[in-house]
């Protein structure tokens, strides 16, 4: 029996083939109402990124249309296959294709995912009692000389930056790891108020 493996990447999803495109939404139900349901169907085939409903132009026939963003490629292609010109929740079928037209918000390479995101990823795929986390050490590294970049001269902020080793555990596989985060925040000299706070997980 052979066995197709299938990496998820905790990032943000920017390529074709792990969004749908779908359209002939009939205007019948609430765009809430299609919402919902699109979540309950496509969750069904994996973890999702993004569901988005949007209604038709003006200068088309009333309804909406939607993007429904994966994960994976492959649930995405199983996704497509099995609703495709199925009614699911109207009764008029639906049309379902791999997306061609790149949206221009997920052009940016590598992004990372939010930290509300990553906790959903693990837990659809390891389970909310599948793992855990534990910081290790977290380090002033403002006065280092190569913590990155600083501040003018002339500006009146300061910048503060805080390095992070945190360690990952999968207790059911006896299995760890661990990643670095670096926060970094601009005080005002003057007023004391952050101006900026910004997080570069390496993992």
């Amino acid at each position: 029996m052979d066995l197709e493996a299938d990496i998820i990447e905790f990032r943000v999803p920017t390529e074709n083939n792990k969004t749908l495109f779908i359209w002939e939404i009939l205007p019948s139900h609430s765009e809430a109402f299609i919402y919902e349901s699109l979540c309950s169907v496509y969750s069904a085939f994996g973890a999702l990124y993004l569901v988005k409903v949007f209604p038709n132009a003006s200068v088309a026939a009333p309804g909406f249309y939607a993007l429904v963003k994966f994960y994976s490629s492959a649930q995405a292609s199983k996704a497509q296959r099995s609703t495709d010109k199925q009614c699911l929740f109207q009764e008029v079928p639906l049309k379902v294709r791999l997306s061609t037209k790149q949206n221009p918000k997920f052009l940016s390479e590598s992004q990372s995912l939010s930290n509300a995101k990553c906790q959903d990823l693990a837990n659809h795929y390891l389970g909310y009692n599948g793992w855990s986390t534990r910081i290790i050490t977290v380090k002033d590294i403002s006065q280092c000389a190569d913590a990155g970049w600083s501040l003018d001269a002339g500006s009146q902020g300061e910048l503060l930056k805080y390095g992070c080793i945190v360690e990952l555990i999968l207790p059911r596989h006896g299995v760890t790891c661990r990643g670095v985060g670096v926060a970094e925040e601009v005080v005002d000299k003057e007023k004391g108020e952050g101006a900026m706070l910004v997080l570069f997980p390496i993992l």
